[in-house]
């Protein structure tokens, strides 16, 4: 569980006491009530495409054109995606209604129709991820032609927009994937289908789609699938501040995405990161620390629909502004009621994939700085469930922290770090509840802390990560496809 620490690392030590002294947890909470606020006068939200997604950002960008930052708005279209309410039931034999979760970019509808279970379903489940249920067209029956039917589709193997459209192109009017059933895989889940789809798609549990499965082949049944919900075009913005000093040619990106989910006003996630990159850029203005390397503080918007904003920013750069980028630091969730101290796992040593050149050596920053407080820390893969997974394909060197999102705490974790076994790390995660009375002012300080540490490490390091002293790094390009998240939703 705790990270070790090197004894090599690469990059030079940086005397950062006056930052993290300056870097408190009233000043990021000052940013958070202004946060709170805005969303308490929005409807209870800061979603993008929102106005309370527009006024979340004036206040950050009047903030560091106050704190002396050049800022830029870089505006993009996304798909915004809202559920007015979607459910499941069971018409006949037995009525009743279902544990559900629409699949984000669902289809509109009200649809009752017969279910028809796709031809492979592994029930018991073999190894997570291998039901390659809905995964072909030839896994589906043609549907009916005179009569409204309802595919029923196992998650595991591919994508879920990929059994969606499977179904879809097979006649079906909606349809329903349910988890595929190995510990951890049980639940009703989150989960998007990457882009709009033309069929209402909803998710179950495991429970009940085996029992569901059952029942259908023994008999007709009937549910009603209903998927109130809209999708539309909409205009968002990244903010992206400057410092005014330091090597353009070595560019630090420092990012959080600023919306959150339109369920309600995510002053955890990710009003915390957000608020602690704020405060560190302030501070570091008002401490008049000159960077070598130039900073750039980015708060990005649309993550929620899937990280779209880092990866639009990204995908903005030419080779020449690519190559310029020297790192990626990413602060998403870091005050978490029942936290833990994770740091992304550069060098791959949890089991994860490993980042790209530079990124142990980032890790290193982080778990060194916390080993001399005494602090322990756990490593977290890098998934793909937030804004570096677009620079690391870019083979761009990424770390961060993350203090847990609805990850359930276990023993081990409690004994280490604290808190409550068995509950969530932050159990508002994607909920109205997560507001100013939903963060832990203990993880902000340690966290706070760290992202000091980490931000003013590499802005003024002199060494770089790499014995040489260059900034060139092997760019290693990653298959982003073998996560199973884009952003916080589930793909497969």
């Amino acid at each position: 569980m705790v990270v070790p620490v090197s004894t090599a690392a690469a990059v030079d030590t940086v005397n950062t006491t006056r930052l993290e002294k300056a870097v408190t947890v009233n000043g990021i909470l000052s940013h958070e009530r202004v946060l709170q606020r805005i969303a308490n006068q929005n409807g209870g939200t800061r979603a993008s495409g929102t106005e309370g997604y527009r006024q979340s950002l004036r206040y950050v960008r009047s903030t560091l054109q106050a704190a002396g930052y050049s800022t830029v708005t870089q505006p993009f279209t996304f798909s915004s995606f809202t559920d007015n309410g979607t459910s499941v039931t069971q018409v006949s034999p037995t009525p009743g209604e279902y544990e559900t979760a629409v699949l984000e970019y669902s289809g509109a509808g009200n649809v009752t129709g017969t279910v028809v279970p796709a031809k492979t379903i592994a029930i018991p489940p073999g190894n997570p991820g291998s039901t390659t249920s809905g995964c072909s067209a030839s896994d589906f029956t043609p549907a009916s032609t005179t009569q409204p039917q309802v595919a029923l589709i196992q998650r595991g193997f591919c994508d879920f927009g990929t059994k969606v459209a499977n179904a879809a192109a097979a006649g079906y009017d909606a349809a329903l994937i349910f988890n595929e059933g190995q510990d951890g895989r049980t639940d009703v889940f989150q989960g998007t289908l990457g882009a709009p789809a033309a069929i209402p798609a909803a998710a179950l549990s495991y429970a009940d789609g085996s029992a569901l499965v059952a029942a259908a082949r023994a008999g007709a049944v009937t549910v009603n699938v209903t998927a109130n919900v809209v999708t539309e075009r909409k205009t968002t913005w990244n903010l992206i501040a400057d410092s005014t000093m330091g090597d353009a040619g070595k560019t630090v990106v420092v990012g959080a995405h600023l919306d959150s989910v339109s369920e309600g006003p995510g002053i955890n996630d990710n009003g915390s990161g957000t608020a602690t990159i704020l405060e560190i850029a302030v501070q570091m203005s008002k401490l008049k620390i000159t960077p070598r390397q130039k900073l750039r503080f980015a708060f990005w918007g649309a993550e929620e629909s899937g990280l779209l904003g880092s990866e639009y920013y990204v995908n903005s750069l030419n080779n020449d502004q690519l190559a310029q980028i020297y790192a990626n630091l990413n602060f998403d969730m870091l005050g978490s009621p029942n936290y833990v101290r994770f740091v992304y796992d550069g060098d791959g040593s949890s089991g994860g994939p490993s980042g790209p050149a530079g990124s142990a050596q980032i890790e290193e920053i982080f778990a060194n700085w916390f080993a001399g407080k005494g602090l322990a820390t756990a490593p977290t893969d890098f998934d793909g469930r937030s804004d570096y997974g677009p620079f690391i394909a870019a083979g761009i060197p990424a770390g961060g922290l993350f203090s847990g999102a609805e990850g359930v705490k276990t023993e081990e974790e409690a004994t280490i770090f604290g808190g409550t076994a068995g509950e969530a790390y932050d159990a508002c995660y994607h909920q109205a509840c997560d507001d100013i009375t939903n963060l832990s002012t203990q993880a902000l300080n340690e966290l706070g802390d760290a992202a000091a540490r980490a931000t003013m490490t590499l802005a003024l390091t002199k060494t770089g990560f790499f014995p040489d002293g260059s900034r060139m790094q092997a760019r290693q390009q990653l298959d982003m496809s073998q996560f199973a998240y884009r952003g916080n939703h589930l793909v497969k």
